[in-house]
């Protein structure tokens, strides 16, 4: 299969240029800079979140996917991620890639007014402008994936990133990534999906699980289905669970969420 990972990150640096034409990056920096210093506002701890919760779900808005296609193609950010928030999710991830995963930038900004936990912008980040992005929109942690980045440009970024006053998830694949983890790095996450084919596999949590730093809050992303399974990954040291896909694909994911997190803490 092809690898998919690579003709997503290529498309978004020519996304990236398409936006900067748009809006140059001194504006945009300008723009975030001005707001910072006009509302200077506490940040929404993902961390403090996931650390201190039961269930420690981050309930994803996913419309699309590569492999799956139209999820949830009518999903309204203004009403899912509210749903979310008020049936127990401890953190919401929101997807803002829209050729692959049929998501919108403003989707953040829209779902922000509306729920009370800390906001994750995923994407496929490789520039800096797309962390003043997040500020911008009101994301409270932005995910960093090793396999899109070098070391050095994994931690240039999230150095901007804490400067900006957002929370970075670093995500892993495979061991040598691990390497990647250091300073101003959060939480880190074991995704259970390879990016080149799709493919899941909680076992790779569960792989890495004991060459993990137990000072980090660990987070278990992709393919979990199962509240026996979150049971499972809590005991090996997961604070995290990202899940999308389960919900997203329910009549209604808010209260998918809510009977899920229910089995988790029973």
């Amino acid at each position: 299969m092809q690898d998919i990972l690579q003709e997503i990150v290529a498309h978004k640096r020519i996304e990236i240029q398409q936006q900067k034409a748009i809006i140059p990056p001194a504006t945009l920096y300008a723009n975030v800079e001005q707001m910072l210093a006009d509302d200077p506002q506490p940040r929404r701890s993902m961390r403090e979140s996931l650390a201190n919760s039961a269930s420690g779900i981050i309930a994803e808005f996913k419309r699309k996917s590569p492999s799956k296609g139209w999820i949830k193609e009518e999903g309204k950010p203004d009403v899912i991620p509210a749903s979310y928030s008020k049936n127990g999710a401890s953190a919401i991830s929101i997807l803002t890639d829209e050729k692959y995963f049929g998501g919108i930038l403003r989707y953040i900004r829209i779902a922000r007014p509306t729920v009370s936990c800390p906001i994750l912008r995923k994407d496929f980040i490789v520039d800096e402008y797309q962390l003043y992005q997040a500020k911008m929109v009101g994301a409270d942690a932005v995910l960093l994936i090793a396999a899109d980045l070098t070391k050095e440009e994994c931690s240039t970024l999230a150095k901007k990133a804490h400067e900006l006053g957002l929370e970075t998830l670093l995500e892993v694949h495979s061991e040598p990534e691990l390497e990647y983890m250091g300073e101003n790095i959060d939480m880190v996450g074991v995704n259970n999906r390879n990016l080149g084919t799709f493919h899941t596999d909680v076992a790779n949590s569960y792989r890495l699980a004991a060459l993990l730093p137990k000072d980090y809050v660990l987070v278990s992303e992709s393919g979990i289905s199962n509240p026996q399974t979150v049971r499972e990954l809590r005991e090996a040291g997961f604070r995290g669970f990202l899940i999308g896909e389960t919900f997203m694909k329910t009549p209604d994911p808010g209260q998918a969420l809510a009977d899920f997190i229910a089995q988790v803490t029973q």
